[in-house]
């Protein structure tokens, strides 16, 4: 009976912690690829003379950002 209670629990505790940690990844892979891996991409294309899809992509973003700050 020890065992049950001591497995419930064992698996309550580090199954929220579990989605804390998921969660707490997931946030930060959004902020890498919205500072890190966006502008590069963007750069690349410009730079590789694919000046109307960086246009594209940078509108594209900015749109997303207003919506998210209108939205917040």
């Amino acid at each position: 009976m020890m065992t049950l209670i001591f497995l419930i629990l064992f698996f309550g505790i580090f199954g929220k912690i579990a989605v804390f940690a998921i969660k707490a990844a997931w946030g930060l892979t959004k902020v890498v690829f919205t500072l890190l891996f966006l502008p590069l991409i963007i750069i690349g294309f410009a730079l590789s003379g694919l000046i109307y899809l960086a246009f594209i992509g940078l509108i594209i973003a900015g749109v997303v950002m207003l919506v998210k700050t209108v939205v917040v």
